[in-house]
């Protein structure tokens, strides 16, 4: 590991695979299981740096191809850094912008040396080459940063998802030279890809677990599929995973996702979720996503989770940010993702407890006792899940 990171590991869990440990950087100490707040654009929608450290975010994850794109990355650079342009003290990390350029389509061309691309904003022509993401993320000066990956699509062939995978394994190597020509003192992560193809992920997650990275991102996951097959991928990528890495589960960040993905061996999670759902409405409670926007917290004297100890909670009744919600004030977005953020960092804090408490798979059975997930899935569908984690981490 380099000087300027270091990992260790403080507890783990007997029956999963679950996890506590401790990131250094140069910017601060993680304590992970971690949820990232997401500022795809140097800002976490509607909520300053200020708020993010009262809410004891740790570290946030900000965009490559967004920042490239607007306000560039040498403007960032000529501010002495994002750190510095954004006013935000604690560590960073950035990703490569591949999951955004996998996302135009008809709008980019790979070839072996790296993808052409249109801008969504005005159409202009860019490339981006292993190499050019590593000066890009340089210049944006983040403490963490993600080489350029190809996402394959979801569904697609074994041939495809085989070519996408070896691609992106090439396109690593590279990353890794240029990266410290550039700035040796950031921390490079590499991707684990393979789509969902069982061998696959195993594969890739062995070659880029021995590669000189310094922690693993898990990519091509939370593309459209059913949760089930998301899960059934990491039960082939976690045992072929260096044991001495941190491991970062891509945009994954509903609570019972961060719940479930701890207990399959993740410690960083990254999500826009959060705070997507709190602008349309969308808050979490210990028992589950609530709309504030019903009528039933219209007279609401009490917080919007009794157990809560955001801002937004400490402060306002439930009756207020009800009515900022139906009216579209904009301080309801504030009060709102404030409260969710701060929801989804008390669980991270909650799941580290519970591991270096040695209870863990209690605390994960009591939360799925009472949160029932917004999704199409019921409860005992669930509870299955568990034990299927439960039941892979023994067999392995």
């Amino acid at each position: 590991m380099s000087s300027f990171f270091n990992f260790t590991i403080d507890a783990e869990c007997p029956d999963t695979w679950a996890r506590a440990g401790t990131i250094q950087t140069p910017h601060g100490t993680i304590q992970t299981p971690i949820f990232m707040p997401v500022g795809t654009q140097a800002t976490v929608k509607s909520v300053s740096p200020e708020e993010l450290h009262e809410a004891k975010a740790q570290i946030i994850l900000a965009n490559t191809y967004h920042l490239m794109l607007r306000p560039g990355s040498q403007l960032i650079a000529d501010f002495g850094g994002l750190h510095s342009f954004m006013h935000w003290d604690g560590p960073i990390l950035t990703d490569s912008g591949g999951f955004q350029v996998w996302s135009l389509g008809h709008m980019r061309k790979l070839n072996e040396d790296g993808v052409v691309f249109k801008s969504h904003i005005d159409g202009s022509i860019h490339t981006l080459t292993p190499e050019r993401v590593m000066q890009i993320e340089a210049e944006i000066g983040a403490d963490i940063v993600l080489p350029l990956d190809i996402c394959a699509p979801y569904p697609c062939a074994p041939a495809e998802a085989r070519k996408a995978m070896e691609w992106t394994h090439r396109w690593e190597e590279r990353a890794l030279v240029e990266k410290e020509r550039q700035r040796p003192e950031q921390t490079l992560f590499g991707i684990v890809q393979g789509a969902f193809e069982p061998e696959l992920r195993a594969q890739s997650a062995h070659t880029i677990g021995a590669m000189p990275f310094q922690g693993l991102s898990i990519g091509g996951l939370s593309v459209g599929e059913p949760k089930q097959e998301m899960w059934e991928m990491l039960k082939h990528v976690t045992p072929n995973l260096p044991r001495d890495k941190p491991r970062h589960l891509l945009g994954v960040g509903s609570p019972e996702d961060l719940v479930f993905g701890v207990g399959m061996g993740m410690d960083m999670f990254d999500c826009v979720l959060p705070t997507r759902v709190a602008r349309h409405g969308g808050l979490f409670t210990n028992t589950g996503r609530v709309s504030i926007k019903k009528a039933r917290f219209r007279t609401e004297h009490g917080p919007i989770d009794a157990e809560c100890d955001c801002y937004t909670c400490r402060t306002y009744s439930a009756a207020y940010v009800h009515h900022l919600a139906r009216t579209e004030e904009q301080l309801y977005y504030r009060l709102g993702s404030i409260h969710n953020i701060r929801f989804m960092l008390r669980l991270a804090e909650q799941l580290r407890n519970s591991i270096l408490n040695n209870n863990y798979p209690a605390f994960r059975d009591e939360f799925l006792e009472r949160y029932i997930p917004a999704s199409e899935e019921s409860r005992e569908s669930q509870r299955e899940k568990w034990k299927a984690a439960a039941q892979a981490r023994h067999n392995t």
